[in-house]
């Protein structure tokens, strides 16, 4: 059964404190991932922090998974503090903090030593991901080549998480039939983290550059296949493999670079970039919530750049 379990998570190497355990420990420890954890970017991160934890141990003589004490977590953490971002730190220690609540109840270990650890303060008010402004992703949008199927596919890409506030993950994983028409008007079915599915109507630039995009591609009968495609190779059409999000990064790098746009910007810039211009054109931020499908307005408030442009008028007054 173990190895049933590690066919379900088999980018994860048992590191040796589970490997050296009894099958009982190696089983709740492989569970953790493949049964208690249902988001894939979760997991992966989860995954790696575990796995970076128990080997750092396992450097300093700790020799069973009960022997792990909050001192270790502790020293563990302290280090990492130096290497790595306070965010980053906060969600390994999450991890760790999950997966022994874990270990506990399943009866591997009597007690969670990262329990008691504290992590670094950390406080956000405003987010890092670059953003355009609403001029340079006109630009960007005019700039491509609309005479090839993946020019087509791109400009829509991209409108959709201008337009609809959309994550690249949630755009990346719509299906042909979650483009659809209602009370005459086209809408986007987005299926959002934890299995949340949101559903909105489009823009008049969105609306047509997704009718331009499956019309010149002749993707409307093919419902049930993946809506961004890669491009098959040696034909320059469209395969019916899924798009992948590091491809769909590079796209954006690529298209921003032709359009002389110098902003590092990548795929979550467009989300930010969709709600900093509707709030400046009087949108509200619950409004702005809703369309983002953020479950708190403190979420939508790290997308908010409005306040750049305050803080760029306040520098220009330095007349020396």
């Amino acid at each position: 059964m173990t190895t049933q379990l590690a066919r379900l998570v088999p980018t994860l190497t048992l590191p040796a404190l589970v490997a050296s355990a009894e099958t009982h420990a190696q089983r709740r420890f492989l569970e953790f991932f493949a049964a208690a954890i249902r988001n894939a970017h979760t997991r992966k991160a989860y995954m790696r922090a575990a796995s970076d934890f128990l080997v750092w141990c396992d450097a300093r003589q700790v020799r069973a998974l009960a022997d792990i004490e909050p001192l270790h977590v502790a020293a563990w953490i302290e280090e990492l503090g130096k290497t790595v971002s306070a965010p980053t730190v906060k969600q390994k220690l999450a991890g760790i903090r999950h997966l022994f609540d874990w270990l506990v109840t399943g009866q591997v270990v009597p007690v969670n030593p990262a329990a008691s650890v504290r992590g670094p303060a950390h406080s956000v008010r405003r987010g890092k991901t670059p953003v355009l402004a609403p001029d340079e992703a006109r630009r960007l949008l005019d700039a491509i080549d609309v005479t090839t199927p993946a020019g087509l596919r791109d400009r829509a890409l991209i409108a959709l998480m201008v337009y609809s506030f959309a994550r690249i993950g949630a755009a990346l994983g719509m299906r042909v039939e979650d483009v659809f028409v209602q009370n005459r008007r086209l809408w986007v079915r987005l299926h959002e983290k934890g299995g949340k599915r949101h559903e909105m109507p489009c823009h008049h630039n969105l609306e047509e550059y997704l009718s331009a995009y499956l019309e010149g591609c002749a993707l409307r009968e093919d419902r049930k296949g993946p809506l961004f495609r890669t491009i098959a190779r040696g034909t320059r059409r469209l395969s019916d493999t899924p798009l992948p999000q590091a491809n769909a990064f590079q796209m954006v790098r690529r298209r921003a670079v032709a359009a002389d746009i110098e902003t590092a910007i990548g795929n979550h810039s467009f989300r930010a970039t969709g709600i900093t211009a509707y709030l400046k054109n009087g949108g509200t931020l619950e409004r702005a919530a809703t369309m983002a499908n953020h479950a708190s307005t403190r979420t939508t408030q790290l997308y908010d750049r409005r306040p750049d442009d305050v803080t760029l008028d306040e520098v220009e007054r330095v007349l020396i």
